[in-house]
């Protein structure tokens, strides 16, 4: 696989179009012990392990198995930086990495081609996420047993099945998550005075990440289905161009939200009263006040004080008050305004990229950029070899557990949009936009949608005590429209082998797996266990001798149609996944002209266009 422009190319010039699934959500804890978020023990354990997940090396090849089958032919690789890097700056779990080359190696086997994607979320597992290991706070001086009761950040352990939906979102303005992306982006710039090891603490952070994601590289140079890497999963600023300290500007609010000024004074010792926030179908809203840290416990290791106090940008007064010195603070440098992109995310980028072509010259770096927002202007001078992956999903679906075909959120506007065509539409609308800013501010670069997904616990978890999943395959469809409205590739979130009805995937309740054990009634059937398999299951063209126009398929219809146009470059048929799922008695296929084959057991079609015309069609329909 190459790039060419907006388009991925195979070895025969056709043009590709990326179908997978991300590998998965359970690659985010621990294995040994097993540190699910919901248990409410153990997440401070230092004798762990992340090998055997996604799944034990012994299950790869039914799992492999079933995606080939299902046309996922592509898979976004779960890892975390704490998973290669958690017994300290600098050991490397070996064992771990030599797991990630065997499980790798054998998607091989199967034809699916690889992006290691180093995951995180809101920092860390221990400010409520995943990714970073434990001792990156603990350089600085946070102590990570005290930040749920400082308010620091929401932990699903504390909470155990009570934790409200989606509310572990809300930490990325929250002091230990805030605080550490600050740092790791703009630490040279916003805490100057804090060295660790005798290094700025921005290159210590980043200069650790990037030589953990090399080992990976390192060890996976060898194998050809590896195509490239993620630079940082959902990428978060921090309080990096925040306007004023002193009030909460997050885009998601639920439940406690502290200013950043709120969430400094609290986590040095103060107990604060700050707004309390609620989402309902009518938007959020604040509903009072709540406190946090009534027991005025501190999150700083003892001889450690508060890094932003220490650079002034609050303070006590004579009476011991909290005092908000700095409100711009993290919004300007040296009389400039910030731009997070261009002065923090960028560089880190370009940087990214050289560490890890520095090993695999030809990889592909899928650049990620902060949620809902587009990517910064990259020139020819910056990295090579980029994929715009940003990511979609449609909020109202994801924050509710609920679809509702006519109805969703405007994200640019914060305004409803009634009707069911309208509702298609703006979501196939707001991939354009992604589409367009590819084209646009990143030297016209392909982009893969690197997450894009619905929640299976809809309605409180109807469909797992009736069976009947229509809500989903709906909600699914509905997203796979706006996919192939766009020509866009995509990889879902996502399947997890180890997602359980009570538990979903595992992490801060969250259940969005197209696939599940709960769901198994036939171990020998590799559909079985199966979720929204009507839309998720469906024809596209995999490699195409030319470039795609239009492409289309009616789930209720069984209806397919692409439209390309051919290249003289392209020496190769073109091939169609056409899933016998679909089309169980047989289907008729229909060109505009040259000819086509069917592989029923490979579920292809393969076409050879003419050459005296330049655009071609084909339709399939069902017997």
């Amino acid at each position: 696989m190459h790039i060419d422009g907006p388009y991925f190319k195979d070895d025969s010039g056709r043009v590709l179009m990326l179908r997978g699934v991300n590998l998965g959500g359970s690659a985010k804890i621990p294995a040994v012990p097993n540190l699910a978020t919901h248990i409410k023990f153990g997440i401070y354990e230092t004798k762990i392990s992340f090998v055997g997940r996604p799944f034990p090396l012994k299950k790869a090849d039914e799992h492999f198995k079933r995606l080939q089958s299902w046309g996922f032919t592509f898979v976004r690789f779960l890892i975390t930086w704490e998973a290669i890097e958690h017994k300290g700056p600098g050991v490397y779990d070996e064992d771990y990495l030599e797991y990630v080359y065997q499980v790798v190696k054998k998607a091989q086997e199967y034809g699916i081609q690889v992006m290691i994607d180093p995951h995180q979320d809101v920092w860390s597992r221990f400010s409520g996420g995943d990714g970073a290991p434990r001792w990156t706070f603990e350089k600085i001086g946070l102590d990570v047993k005290n930040f749920a009761e400082t308010g620091a950040a929401i932990l699903h352990h504390t909470y155990s099945d009570d934790l409200p939906e989606m509310i572990w979102a809300t930490n990325y303005s929250k002091l230990a998550s805030a605080t550490m992306f600050t740092l790791f982006f703009g630490g040279n710039d916003f805490a100057p005075e804090i060295l660790v090891d005798e290094q700025p603490i921005q290159e210590y952070l980043q200069s650790h990440y990037l030589q953990a994601i090399r080992q990976v590289a390192i060890k996976l140079q060898d194998l050809d289905n590896v195509v490239g890497f993620d630079t940082l999963n959902e990428p978060s600023t921090g309080w990096i161009g925040w306007q004023d300290l002193a009030k909460n500007e997050a885009l998601f609010r639920k439940g406690a939200m502290p200013s950043p000024f709120e969430s400094m004074a609290a986590a040095s010792g103060k107990p604060m009263q700050v707004e309390n926030w609620e989402f309902s179908r009518r938007g959020m809203k604040a509903k009072g006040l709540v406190e946090i840290n009534p027991k005025g416990i501190k999150a700083w290791i003892s001889g450690f004080k508060c890094i932003w106090r220490q650079h002034a940008v609050w303070d006590l007064d004579e009476k011991g008050n909290s005092v908000l010195l700095k409100p711009d603070y993290f919004a300007q440098v040296k009389g400039k305004k910030v731009d997070f992109q261009q002065d923090y995310l960028k560089p880190f980028i370009n940087q990214f990229a050289a560490t890890i072509q520095e090993v695999m010259p030809q990889a592909i770096i899928f650049a990620e950029f902060p949620i809902n927002e587009k990517p910064t202007v990259f020139s020819e001078n910056d990295a090579s070899n980029l994929v715009n992956a940003s990511h979609w999903y449609d909020v109202l679906t994801l924050l509710t557990k609920n679809y509702r075909s006519w109805l969703t959120i405007d994200t640019d506007t914060r305004k409803l949009v009634w009707g069911r065509k309208k509702v298609r539409q703006l979501f196939a609308t707001q991939l354009a936009k992604i589409k367009q800013a590819s084209e646009v501010m990143m030297n016209n670069c392909p982009t893969l949608i690197g997450e894009m997904g619905i929640p299976m616990d809809m309605r409180h978890k109807k469909a797992y005590r009736n069976g009947n999943f229509i809500r989903q395959i709906k909600a699914l469809d509905a997203c796979f429209f706006a996919i192939e409205e766009n020509l866009l590739h995509v990889t879902l979130w996502n399947y997890n082998p180890e997602n359980t009805n009570q538990h979903g995937d595992l992490w801060n309740k969250e259940d969005l797996s197209i696939f599940s054990y709960d769901q198994q009634t036939d171990p020998q059937d590799l559909n079985s266990g199966g979720r929204a398999l009507q839309a998720a299951i469906r024809p596209y063209p995999m490699k195409i001798a030319g470039k795609p126009i239009r492409l289309s398929f009616d789930i209720r219809k069984k209806v397919f149609e692409f439209e390309f146009e051919h290249e003289n470059t392209a020496i190769a048929p073109t091939e169609i996944f056409v899933p016998n799922f679909q089309y169980p008695e047989g289907y008729k296929v229909f060109v505009t002209d040259g000819e086509f084959e069917i592989d029923i057991e490979k579920q292809l079609v393969s076409y050879k266009h003419s050459s005296d015309k330049t655009k071609h069609g084909i339709r399939i329909v069902k017997n």
